[in-house]
């Protein structure tokens, strides 16, 4: 039989296939195998693309780039290998729509570990894109983090500013000495010219001595602003009435001359109660009139009175605040002369004091910038790692796919397309295969393997069928308490399997003897009438025979012995 081709061989390989079996089969099935083993190889070169674009955002490095692209491609390479090697057309429908939903749930996981890393391949740049804008937006969270942390250092250090600038007054208005002096009414504007207090004093003075009078004063024109208007009517009844009694004495009315009837009623009636009247009300009049200007002469002599208790009040106000100007003149005058040094190391401990506390204050203030340089250097600086971290791995990638995923019409929907189709279509290259040889007919390669699988199992269903059987004639036996001790055990096993073997050599020797005795005395009968020399053939052959079966025995039973 001719041997295939190393290329061929290769493929067949791939294919996992035995190549000693494929040869014996037609070329037409080599050829098959040759494609299955061609399609393996589809899957293992697109993951040796994907895994060495995968490691490429991981190292520059080719030497550990391509190493281990390699080896996985050979893992994806075995695993297709592997599929195809184990699965046996000669099955139940169930049981092969089984192992090829395993096969095909391997495929899909195999379809995502290839796709994958292509589809971050083809949108490497939109990815990048998208990377670039979270690493933006890091930024500027990060900045604005520090932003916060600065202002508040800027707030304590504007704090200790209003702080220093304090204590710097305090320790200025040291330097100038106060004194604790009563409070003084001041005199310096009486009359004229009277403080705003002084004159609400004045006043309150006035209208307390001129109360009196004022309310009588009130209760006067208050009458008089009643009888007033009474008065003046009275006074216009008057003139009319008069009008009228005139008329009647001059007959205008009722054509008599003189006092008739009707002028002395309206004279009785009318102008004697209202002339009387008129009397008594302006005799009130100028009462009251008179009264109120005794009142307003009164009042002002009161309030001239008021007054000039309150310049005399004054007087005594501007001696006290001269009696305490002397007061306080003498107690500076005390203090320069016996406390002055006592007064000049209490200034300068205040001052010392306030010194520390500028000093303990400028501390902190440089302190604070400090913090706040710190501050700006870490920002700087955490800023720097983020706009230095390369951001290629795959964890990263594939949340900015994601991201992208999420975009919708921006993209998104075309990025998810691509993603699903190369999967299905790695799948798909994956399934070939597979699918091929489940829906395709078996052929001769199957049918071969399938009869040394079915000789195999019944080989070995026969040896479990017959160590079956050894065990129960043991168990039936006596010599199972045997098996308690090992080494009896063993030598028990071993003298019963050298007797067996011993006897069976023996009666196959009997039965070979018997045969060769049968067979040789026909021969001798035969040659009788030969002659010698066949005669003497015939005993050469017997003499070797015994003497080689005796060799066998010897050379059996020695073994056997050792």
């Amino acid at each position: 039989m001719n041997r295939s081709n190393p290329f061929k061989r290769l493929f067949f390989w791939l294919s996992g296939a035995g190549t000693e079996t494929l040869e014996q089969c037609p070329n037409w099935e080599q050829r098959k195998y040759v494609a299955f083993g061609a399609t393996v190889l589809v899957p293992c070169a697109f993951a040796f693309i994907a895994c060495a674009y995968a490691l490429s955002t991981l190292t520059t490095n080719p030497q550990v780039i391509y190493p281990v692209a390699a080896v996985w491609a050979f893992i994806i390479l075995t695993i297709d290998r592997a599929l195809l090697a184990g699965y046996r057309p000669f099955l139940s429908w169930w049981r092969k729509l089984s192992q090829f939903s395993l096969r095909l749930l391997v495929a899909i996981l195999m379809g995502l570990t290839i796709a994958h890393p292509l589809v971050l391949l083809l949108f490497r740049d939109t990815i990048q894109t998208v990377v670039e804008e979270k690493r933006s937006s890091e930024i500027s969270q990060e900045r604005a983090k520090f932003t916060i942390a600065k202002d508040k250092v800027r707030e304590t250090m504007d704090g200790l500013e209003k702080k220093i600038a304090a204590l710097q007054e305090e320790r200025k208005l040291s330097y100038s000495a106060r004194f604790i002096i009563q409070e003084k009414t001041d005199a310096a504007s009486a009359i004229p010219g009277l403080t705003a207090e002084q004159q609400t004093e004045l006043k309150a003075a006035t209208d307390e001595a001129t109360k009196p009078f004022r309310d009588r004063l009130d209760i006067v024109n208050t009458q008089s602003d009643e009888l007033s208007p009474q008065y003046a009517k009275l006074q216009t009844e008057l003139g009319f009435w008069q009008a009228e009694f005139e008329r009647e004495l001059n007959g205008q009315r009722s054509g008599m001359r003189g006092e008739g009837p009707r002028a002395r009623s309206i004279r009785a009636d009318q102008l004697e109660p209202r002339r009387t009247e008129a009397q008594r009300i302006g005799s009130l009049l100028e009462h009251l009139s008179t009264e109120k200007a005794t009142l307003q002469t009164q009042a002002r002599e009161a309030e001239k009175g008021a007054i000039a208790s309150f310049e005399t009040r004054l007087a005594e106000i501007a001696a006290a605040n001269k009696a305490e100007a002397d007061r306080v003149a003498a107690l500076k005058q005390r203090v320069e002369e016996d406390q002055a040094t006592s007064f000049t190391e209490q200034q300068n401990a205040v001052r010392s004091a306030l010194d520390q506390q500028i000093d303990t204050r400028n501390l902190e203030f440089k302190a604070a910038q400090a913090e706040i340089a710190a501050i700006a250097t870490e920002e700087q600086k955490r800023i720097s790692d983020i706009q230095a971290e390369p951001r290629k791995d795959i964890l990263t990638q594939t949340l900015a796919l994601h991201g992208l995923f999420k975009a919708g019409s921006e993209g998104g929907q075309f990025a998810f397309a691509t993603y699903l189709v190369l999967t299905l279509l790695f799948m798909l290259v994956d399934t070939i295969p597979l699918i091929v040889k489940f829906f395709t007919k078996p052929g001769p390669y199957d049918t071969l393997l399938d009869r040394d699988e079915i000789a195999y199992d019944s080989e070995h269903r026969a040896f479990r069928e017959s160590h079956q059987r050894y065990m129960q004639k043991l168990a039936a036996g006596n010599l199972i308490a045997v098996t308690r001790n090992k080494r009896l055990e063993n030598a028990l096993i071993d003298g019963v399997e050298h007797s067996r073997a011993a006897q069976e050599f023996l009666d196959s020797l009997i039965e070979m003897e018997k045969s060769f005795a049968a067979k040789i005395k026909l021969e001798q009968d035969e040659a009788f009438n030969a002659g010698p020399e066949k005669i003497a053939a015939l005993e050469a052959i017997k003499k070797r025979f015994y003497e080689d079966m005796q060799h066998r025995m010897e050379v059996f039973f020695a073994g056997q012995h050792a």
